[in-house]
């Protein structure tokens, strides 16, 4: 069901500046939104008896984010630290614990305190005026450290605690934990009772193959006809057609929910369901990219 942000993205990124911005604004905003509706799923499909007390605390938790960051808070140490206590919250109420990341997610700030124009204006006048010695001393003043901690404060705040945290995570989250999680949960084993390719394997794959071309294709088509969104100039239904099969590309949040559905208890439907995400992805990949380099412009787009 979701698109997988960032192998679809990698796979875009093969093109290089062929790809106008607006297409890949458009493959990241209906990426999301698959993401947003694979939680909703889990939410509903996949939590266990309500434990309200739980919740309430974490309601409460979440409440008192939401004022300390109504209030300009940047402390992202705060938010980490609160947000773990909450996720652990929604782990022990019942409800699946990545409704508790796309809550979180909401409530970190994503306006900063600080306007970059003004920053710039600030740190000049912090330049300009910082006492420097003419011996090349090891040890600061007084005063030039107070400086520099002006400009410190000021390059926090400049910065919304979103958007640092997003950046912080960036590495980690790519380099780390999508490879440890896709190396976990990836896994086909084909021994053992059963047959490797079933209805299972076939169902997944037409849904990530053709199921996920013809609804985004399709919405798509509809939106721009009824004028409710209008095509953009560097787009047309070529370059729509390779991004909606790069949409098939499901594999992180997909498994994920291929081994909730069947976990310990159902092997060999896991497994099924594994190889038809895998198949599903790389046909459905390999198509898109193909699409792409045919449709898009030989040359470099200018955005």
């Amino acid at each position: 069901m979701a698109t997988d942000i960032a192998f679809s993205l990698g796979v875009l990124s093969l093109l290089g500046k062929r790809v106008p911005l607006s297409l890949k604004i458009f493959l990241t905003a209906f990426a999301v939104v698959d993401d947003i509706g694979g939680i909703i799923v889990i939410a509903v499909f996949y939590s266990s008896h309500v434990a309200v007390n739980y919740l309430l605390w974490a309601a409460l938790l979440l409440v008192l984010l939401h004022l300390i960051g109504k209030r300009g808070s940047t402390n992202k140490t705060f938010f980490l630290l609160i947000g773990i206590i909450v996720w652990y919250m929604f782990l022990q109420s019942g409800i699946h614990s990545t409704i508790a990341g796309v809550i979180l997610a909401f409530l970190v700030p994503a306006r900063p305190q600080l306007h970059v124009g003004k920053y710039i204006e600030n740190i000049r006048c912090t330049i300009n005026s910082f006492p420097v010695s003419d011996k090349d001393d090891i040890v600061l003043t007084n005063k030039q450290i107070a400086k520099l901690k002006r400009v410190e404060s000021a390059s926090d705040r400049v910065i919304s605690p979103l958007q640092s945290m997003e950046d912080n995570l960036h590495i980690s989250v790519n380099y780390i934990i999508l490879p440890l999680f896709a190396f976990a949960n990836a896994g086909v084993a084909f021994s053992g009772n059963g047959e490797p390719i079933g209805d299972v394997t076939l169902a997944v794959a037409f849904g990530l193959l053709f199921g996920k071309f013809f609804g985004i294709f399709s919405f798509t088509w509809i939106a721009v006809k009824l004028k409710v969104a209008s095509m953009p100039r560097t787009m047309d239904w070529k370059s729509v057609s390779g991004i909606s099969l790069l949409g098939g590309i499901g594999f992180t949040v997909s498994l994920f929910i291929a081994n909730l559905s069947f976990g310990t208890t159902h092997p060999i439907l896991l497994n099924q369901a594994k190889l038809g995400i895998l198949a599903g992805t790389a046909i459905a990949g390999l198509l898109g990219y193909l699409i792409l380099y045919f449709a898009l412009p030989r040359h470099k787009v200018h955005q």
